[in-house]
């Protein structure tokens, strides 16, 4: 019997834990000499005095690692049991068995060292209470940790030498198996590579992911998936799953490693971010058999960065959407260099509002966006006019082939279905008919593989039956997509093309375009295209009056001239906006404009417009205004406010007023702040 002058009989009649723990399940299968080692320190309990009822085993934290608490209920239920003052020992083949982290390490040896527990492993037994106790196993503590960083630290090393020569032993996405040689192949179910193929023709074709589900779902398609064992299964598709398929490197044959970093916040919460690009750590081409080359996998990631339309923060210009605003996604601000983002509450206007989200500051510009959508329109007609492509036979071809793709694939459906239901048969077939518990779940397997061929058949001969003829296209819209060029300006407007259609057509040359408006009638435009070549111009702008016009007082000197020699004001409005001259909601002049200057300096082409009204009695709103210097629509102002509550006579349909004294002195005080309202 082994004994030891630490263990009293206070330790003895308390219990006796042995606490075991295997850091993977791995170890568990393959260390099976550690594991008896660990059960045997039974025998070294009874050895010190412990009587075989009072030894407790503690196993449940089997397969974890000791770096935290986490998941380990057997650590915690020990120390809690030493808390409550119920353990003289405890036994581990090692003290690293107990805990790797020193943070949880010592917290148990105080505990220990309160409760007068001893801690045992194969090399002897400590007092955590004492001081020579207390120091041994705090070295040994310490060394655990740093054997599990050392540990960390090699098999790291070793992992990332691996996968620098591309042989590690990744994963693989469905459609790519690994042979028991370890050579990556393409899956041998030809279905399955179809599928993938027709996943990634689409997306470039359509430009989203949402659109290849739709045309999916329109299709009755499934996709090929893995289940929890690496079996494949056909499931619904999910836009889930094709961004997975579409955002993995492996169908573009490159093997990389480190395409996400952990971060701990510090709140203790651990979040993963997907890296670019240029920061994956690992990146070897051409190392599986590809599905599509790396650069068509490039173009990818682009199309949906692009398409994820978060404008304030990741500055990305978001698929095109069905909104007026034409250029929305691809606007910026002159001003400030920040992204524009579209408000449509007063008509289509862009709004740089970066700089009041930040800093509560008023917003930086806040520009009509119909005038620049049109003019940007124009320079893009401009740009197109020389090109001369056979549009329409391209479209025709591309809708063929993929049409045709389609259709090979709900073929191999078919086939697929066939064969399911044709091994529910065999299988029906072989069993015993007596057997009627496996009969029965394989008739009910047969019957339901039959239901899902008969509905794909018939899906499938109704697609055949509705298809669209190959032209169908009037000899109108023939000759303008053999001419693109010079015909899109003519559909354009037509409503052929959709607002999302437009929007996809001007980003095919069109990079950005940046708008700064310096003055009130223009919008300063400067298109960026794609490759890089710049085209500026000015927009005019709607102002909010006449004054806001660089050329008002020239144009109103001119109207005077124009008007007293006799011209009528259509004439005039001609004439003016031949010089260049604009009015303020338009960009020509409107007679409207002409004959308002005209009437404000009182040049009447009628008679009776020089003989203002009379009605005796009465003063009229113009007679009032003239009498105290104000402007009509001062009064005007008041009366809808109901400051000045006064009806329209019935019969001349004008507002009166008394003609007396009294009246205009009312208005005087009401103009002064005398008073405050006034009643007729």
């Amino acid at each position: 019997m082994t004994t030891s002058e630490l263990v009293t009989p206070d330790h003895l009649a308390r219990k006796a834990i042995i606490y075991i723990r295997q850091s993977t399940p791995h170890q568990m299968l393959s260390n099976q000499e550690s594991l008896r080692l660990q059960y045997a320190l039974k025998q070294h309990a009874l050895d010190l005095g412990w009587r075989e009822a009072d030894i407790q085993i503690i196993d449940a934290d089997l397969g974890l690692t000791g770096a935290s608490t986490q998941y380990r209920e057997g650590f915690k239920e020990l120390v809690a049991q030493v808390t409550l003052g119920q353990v003289g020992i405890i036994l581990s083949s090692d003290v690293t068995r107990l805990s790797r982290n020193c943070s949880d390490w010592y917290p148990l040896l105080d505990i220990c060292g309160y409760r007068s527990c001893l801690i045992a492993d194969r090399d002897g037994v400590y007092n955590p209470a004492s001081a020579n106790g207390r120091l041994l196993l705090g070295l040994k503590g310490q060394l655990s940790e740093l054997e599990l960083h050392t540990i960390r630290a090699r098999m790291t090393a070793g992992l990332l030498n691996k996968a620098e020569r591309g042989e590690l032993a990744l994963p693989l996405p469905i459609g790519l198996v690994r042979d028991d040689d370890g050579q990556v192949r393409k899956h041998p179910n030809l279905e399955v590579q179809a599928r993938l193929e027709l996943i990634f023709k689409t997306f470039l074709e359509r430009r989203s992911a949402s659109k290849v589900l739709v045309s999916f779902n329109q299709h009755q398609l499934r996709l090929p998936r893995r289940d929890r064992f690496g079996d494949l299964i056909w499931k619904k598709p999910s836009i889930a799953a094709i961004l997975s398929i579409l955002k993995n490197p492996a169908y573009a044959g490159a093997f990389v490693y480190g395409r996400t970093r952990t971060i701990r916040e510090p709140s203790g919460k651990i979040t993963q971010i997907r890296l670019p690009i240029e920061q994956w750590k690992i990146l070897i081409r051409d190392r599986y058999p590809a599905y599509i080359t790396w650069q068509t996998f490039e173009k990818i990631q682009a199309m949906l960065e692009d398409n994820y339309a978060e404008y304030d923060r990741n500055k990305s210009r978001g698929v095109p959407r069905p909104g007026s605003a034409l250029l929305h996604g691809i606007v910026y601000c002159g001003e400030c260099g920040h992204k524009m983002v579209v408000s449509y509450k007063t008509g289509t206007r862009y709004l740089c509002n970066y700089h009041r989200q930040q800093y509560r500051v008023p917003v930086c510009q806040n520009i009509p966006g119909d005038p620049v959508d049109a003019a940007v329109v124009e320079a893009f007609f401009e740009a197109l006019s020389p090109v001369e492509l056979d549009a329409y036979a391209q479209s025709v071809a591309a809708k063929q082939e993929m049409d045709q793709k389609v259709d090979q694939t709900q073929q191999q459906q078919l086939e697929r279905l066939r064969y399911e239901t044709a091994l529910a048969e065999r299988q029906f077939n072989r069993v015993d008919p007596d057997n009627r518990l496996v009969a029965a779940e394989l008739e009910k397997r047969w019957e339901t593989t039959l239901a899902a061929l008969k509905q794909a058949e018939e899906r499938y001969a109704l697609k055949q039956q509705q298809a669209d003829p190959p032209h169908s296209l009037s000899p109108e819209l023939k000759t303008a997509f053999s001419n693109v060029g010079q015909k899109l300006p003519q559909i354009w407007d037509q409503g052929i093309l959709t607002r999302q259609t437009k929007k996809a057509l001007l980003r095919t040359l069109i990079d950005k375009v940046v708008i700064h408006r310096p003055t009130p009638e223009f919008v300063h435009t400067r298109i960026v295209w794609k490759g890089g070549a710049i085209s500026t111009f000015q927009v005019p702008a709607p102002v909010a009056s006449l004054a806001d016009l660089s050329g008002a007082q020239e144009m109103e000197k001119m109207i005077i001239e124009l008007s007293t020699a006799g011209q009528s004001d259509e004439a005039i409005a001609q004439h003016l906006t031949e010089l260049g001259h604009r009015s303020p909601m338009k960009t020509w002049v409107l007679p409207s404009t002409v004959k308002t200057i005209r009437l404000k300096h009182r040049i009447f082409q009628k008679r009776s417009q020089s003989h203002p009204r009379q009605v005796p009695g009465y003063l009229t709103l113009p007679q009032i205004a003239r009498a105290l210097d104000i402007s009509p629509y001062w009064i005007y102002h008041r009366i809808n406010t109901g400051q000045i509550q006064v009806s329209k006579d019935p019969t001349t349909g004008l507002y009166l007023f008394p003609d007396d004294p009294q009246t205009l002195e009312q208005f005087k005080e009401l103009k002064q702040g005398i008073l405050h309202n006034l009643r007729f």
